[in-house]
């Protein structure tokens, strides 16, 4: 296997990993009707305005893993209001609140791109999604996505990159200080953590 720049024809290989591992790992696609929504909310928005930061893991010409980063949190969440949002709302409107379903968690963080910046972490303004097919997990890959996603970040200016995990993820929840990140805050659904991208 081999990781390399995204290319466009990646998308829907990306889209159909992200619905494969878009239920805290586990596949989601019972939980959906759109079997594109969780792609929309989780990888797609990277592919469109920051598809510099997008690597994919290539298994003999197929997809098995990706990720997916962006340098600045804050930035990142204008970009998507003003130029990836427009594009789905129409065919993808809002639940009524409150949401209840996994669908309707879905619409509603497509619709909330503020969410991402909730809690904030001034000292890791990146943050970053990675995500991998169930045969390549646990032989490294996802380290390697990571070490990837992060070396390009550090190259940009970052001064460090964060992500959430769902509380029922266990195998995320143990696989990133493995990665050298850190615990930075937990509530009820998820957990933190970030990792400093400054020169030591």
């Amino acid at each position: 296997m081999a990781i390399r720049s995204y290319r466009p024809d990646d998308r829907a290989a990306v889209y159909g990993i992200c619905l494969r591992t878009g239920d805290a790992g586990s596949d989601a696609s019972p939980l959906v009707s759109d079997p594109d929504l969780p792609g929309h909310v989780y990888a797609g928005p990277y592919l469109a305005l920051c598809p510099e930061l997008a690597f994919v893991l290539d298994e003999d010409g197929a997809v098995a893993g990706y990720v997916v980063g962006a340098l600045d949190t804050r930035a990142f969440v204008e970009a998507y209001r003003e130029r990836w949002l427009p594009r789905l709302a129409g065919s993808h409107p809002p639940p009524a609140p409150p949401p209840a379903t996994h669908e309707e968690r879905l619409l509603d963080a497509l619709h909330r791109p503020e969410l991402m910046l909730s809690p904030h972490f001034p000292e890791h303004p990146s943050h970053l999604h990675v995500n991998l097919l169930p045969g390549a997990q646990g032989r490294g890959h996802g380290r390697a996505l990571v070490e990837t996603v992060c070396a390009a970040l550090r190259a940009a200016g970052s001064s460090g990159v964060h992500l959430g995990v769902q509380r029922r993820n266990e195998r995320a929840l143990g696989f990133y200080p493995r990665a050298g990140f850190e615990q930075l805050e937990a509530d009820a659904d998820a957990v933190f953590f970030g990792r400093s991208l400054r020169a030591c």
